[in-house]
C-alpha cells in the first residue's frame, strides 16, 4: 500500500483534513474563565463514577480504575462493575451523575495521540461533573479542551496520588468549582468536514504522497499500552542508544 495515499482525514491534528470528535472555540482568546453563579458541588454526596462495558481495553484503564478505587469511592456502572444503569435509560443515568457525583472517569479504550472522543466531550464536559481523562497525550488535551476543564491521570505519579488530589478538591468547593469556569467562554462548533474537503478538491493541486501510511498512522510514539511518561522515556533511551 506504499505511495498510494495522498491525503489523510482522521481525528489526528496532523491529518490533511482534521476531523475531530468535537472542536471548542473561545469567544475571546483573552477570556478563558468566567465566574459561575452555580455551585457545582452543592448537594453532591458521591465522589467518582464510571460507565464502562469494554473490560479488556489495551491501555489498562480498568486496572488503573481498580487501583484508584482503593483510595477513593468509585462506582463503576456496566459490565466491568457492580452497578447497573441500562443504555435505554441513558438520560436518567447522566442526570444522576449531575446530581450525585463530583468526578467522572472519561477513560478512552486506547492511549493514542489526539484520540479524544465523546467520552470526554459529551459524557464529561456536557455534564456538571469534572472529567478525569486517560487516552491522548496531556498536550493533546491542552490543545483541544477548554482551559482547566479536566484532570489528566498523567499529571500524577500514581492512582494514589490522584486520589489524594481528588480528596482535596472534594473538600474544597472553591477549588472544585474552578473546573467549571470555562463554561460560557466559548462553544463547540461544526467543523464542516465535507465543505473543507470540497474546498481542498477545488484548490490548486499540490503534489503529496505518503510513502508509508502504516508508519504515519501507527509508528513509534503514536500509541502506547503504558503511560505516555514511560513511552517518552523509552523513546529517549532508544535514541541515545542509537
Amino acid at each position: 500500500m506504499a505511495y498510494v495515499i495522498n491525503w489523510t482525514a482522521t481525528y489526528r491534528h496532523d491529518s490533511d483534513i482534521v476531523a475531530p470528535y468535537e472542536k471548542f472555540i473561545l469567544y475571546d482568546k483573552k477570556v478563558q474563565a468566567l465566574k459561575q453563579e452555580q455551585d457545582y458541588a452543592a448537594k453532591k454526596t458521591k465522589k467518582v463514577v464510571w460507565f464502562v462495558s469494554n473490560c479488556a481495553a489495551r491501555n489498562g484503564r480498568l486496572q488503573y480504575a481498580r487501583e484508584l478505587a482503593k483510595y477513593i469511592e468509585l462506582d463503576i456502572y456496566g459490565t466491568c462493575g457492580a452497578k447497573r444503569c441500562p443504555r435505554t435509560s441513558a438520560k436518567k443515568c447522566f442526570d444522576m451523575i449531575d446530581k450525585e457525583y463530583k468526578f467522572y472517569l472519561a477513560f478512552e479504550n486506547s492511549n493514542c495521540k489526539d484520540y479524544i472522543t465523546e467520552k470526554f466531550f459529551v459524557n464529561g464536559l456536557s455534564r456538571d461533573v469534572v472529567p478525569i481523562v486517560m487516552g491522548a497525550r496531556p498536550e493533546d488535551y491542552r490543545r483541544n479542551a477548554p482551559h482547566h476543564s479536566y484532570i489528566h491521570v498523567e499529571d500524577f505519579e500514581s492512582p494514589k496520588h490522584l486520589a489524594e488530589y481528588l480528596h482535596r478538591l472534594e473538600k474544597n468547593n472553591t477549588l472544585y468549582n474552578e473546573y467549571f469556569q470555562w463554561k460560557g467562554t466559548g462553544e463547540f462548533v461544526n467543523t464542516y468536514f465535507w465543505c473543507r474537503l470540497c474546498a481542498l478538491l477545488h484548490a490548486p493541486p499540490q503534489s503529496k504522497v505518503y510513502s508509508d501510511i502504516h508508519t504515519w498512522w501507527a509508528g513509534p510514539g503514536t500509541c502506547t499500552t503504558n503511560t505516555w511518561r514511560n513511552l517518552n522515556e523509552n523513546l529517549k533511551k532508544r535514541d541515545i542508544e542509537k
